[in-house]
């Protein structure tokens, strides 16, 4: 099967303890959940990540290609999956501990080949030793004329200093086309600036559109026409676990569906209220479960 969008990155069992006090074990891991929401939008997607050959990295392994995306054969090896236990906030939001290795090879030219659109972020952005791999997956991407996108999705115990982190943030945005963060990611980069000052201060280093993701108060953008805003989608939230990766899905899918969403104000609107619609489905349920396709045009009439 072809491939229309490589993502690259981390995924793992997120270890929620639910009412009861029992764990419930999800599937987790957020470029994994955006490689879920990008299948389910209907596109070709694969998965290159770092995953156990036990009874967890199958459960992994299972559900993302259940999705429809497909997992690299390359993923798995000897090593434990990963885990992240998620300790929910009286506001839904979710705190995490983690265990987790990072070792994932570079995508090269044949990885690469026919491929619309590279993504990744997170934990596996700033891991070594696969972080440097998947910096260099993402120039080897901007160089082939791929779409690359770029979702930082800080973990502060795990990304280190904040100099180096910044720095390496940097980096992978000189190759970006499309950049999201949460509100809670531009506080800890850019700590002085608010959030417009943060959408130019990333866009001065190249992407041609950048997004943070603001929880209840919905959207807010920089593209080639300045800064545009989305209302959220307003539900009864279960947990907001996998929101920000929804929402990340759903703007890359809107870029492949329609290249004008980077240089047309109308048709970023457009796809920053289909990105808050997805966003807000997936706070409706439990875990980081995306909807389809059809779910999604279905809510936007």
């Amino acid at each position: 099967m072809d491939t229309d969008v490589l993502v690259v990155g981390e995924a793992l069992i997120d270890i929620v303890a639910g009412d009861d006090g029992a764990d419930r074990e999800l599937v987790g891991g957020s470029p994994a959940n955006v490689a879920v929401g990008l299948a389910r939008q209907g596109h070709a997607t694969r998965l290159l990540t770092r995953i156990g050959r036990d009874e967890r990295g199958r459960r992994i392994a299972t559900q993302i290609e259940e999705s429809g995306a497909r997992v690299d054969e390359r993923s798995f090896t000897d090593a434990p999956t990963s885990t992240a236990r998620a300790r929910l906030r009286p506001d839904g939001s979710a705190e995490y501990e983690f265990a987790i290795d990072w070792a994932v090879p570079a995508a090269d030219a044949r990885d690469l080949a026919g491929v619309r659109a590279v993504h990744t972020g997170s934990i596996a952005l700033f891991l070594e030793p696969g972080g440097t791999a998947v910096l260099d997956t993402l120039r080897s991407a901007a160089a082939a004329g791929a779409i690359v996108s770029v979702d930082p999705n800080i973990r502060p115990a795990l990304v280190g200093d904040h100099a180096g982190a910044l720095a390496r943030f940097g980096e992978a945005v000189a190759s970006a086309d499309l950049v999201k963060l949460s509100d809670e990611d531009a506080r800890w980069l850019y700590p002085d600036l608010d959030d417009e000052e943060v959408l130019t201060r990333i866009a001065e280093l190249g992407p041609a559109l950048v997004v943070i993701t603001r929880g209840g108060e919905g959207l807010l953008a920089r593209g080639a026409h300045g800064v545009v805003a989305a209302a959220p989608y307003v539900v009864t939230v279960a947990d907001t676990i996998g929101a920000g990766d929804a929402a990340m899905a759903s703007l890359v899918s809107s870029v492949l569906d329609d290249p004008r969403v980077l240089p047309e104000a109308y048709a970023l609107e457009t796809a920053l209220r289909r990105a808050a619609v997805m966003a807000g489905i997936t706070v409706s349920r439990a875990g980081a479960n995306p909807p389809t396709r059809a779910e999604v045009d279905a809510r936007l009439g």
